[in-house]
């Protein structure tokens, strides 16, 4: 798996609270998505697009098991790249199909909205515009197959080990 998109730039420490506020726990799974980042970056669900990815600071993640890397995803991010992603926030998005890594170093070698070129069989990551380029923390095989089917469920019910779901159910 490769993926070469813009890039936008968080922090040290972004929480699931700034992630996806406690308030759309409530609302339908397909609104949810909107209210992604609404706490520190407002506006930023109407300017990402399909394909971006995401670049952070040490700890990304931290908190809550809420499924904040099922929002990012449904905005269209198609990557995580951070110094460093909290162990519950990367097994979630590994469960919905989120492309993360970890990558020492990642958050200083860019700026938002450059380029970032993310190789998944190399766990490399170069910034296109200044060719610098970082080895990410590699992970197990399984890992990364569960992230290529789109997350668990769709591992599961590919391999028969699951019904599908009912569109109109849920």
């Amino acid at each position: 798996m490769h993926f070469e998109a813009r890039t936008w730039k968080f922090g040290d420490n972004i929480n699931t609270d700034l992630i996806l506020p406690g308030h759309a726990m409530m609302k339908p799974f397909d609104e949810q998505p909107k209210y992604t980042f609404s706490a520190n970056r407002p506006g930023w669900v109407d300017e990402v697009r399909q394909g971006d990815i995401l670049v952070g600071g040490s700890n990304f993640g931290t908190g809550s098991g809420r499924p904040g890397s099922r929002s990012l995803k449904l905005c269209g991010v198609a990557c995580l790249v951070a110094d460093s992603i909290n162990g519950l926030f990367f097994r979630n998005c590994v469960n919905y199909g989120l492309f993360a890594l970890e990558c020492p170093g990642v958050s200083a070698a860019f700026e938002e909205g450059d380029v970032a070129a993310i190789d998944f069989e190399t766990f490399a990551v170069r910034n296109v515009r200044t060719g610098v380029e970082l080895a990410g923390k590699r992970f197990p095989k399984m890992l990364m197959d569960i992230m290529v089917a789109g997350g668990i469920y769709p591992l599961m019910e590919a391999r028969g080990m699951l019904e599908p779901a009912n569109p109109l159910t849920g």
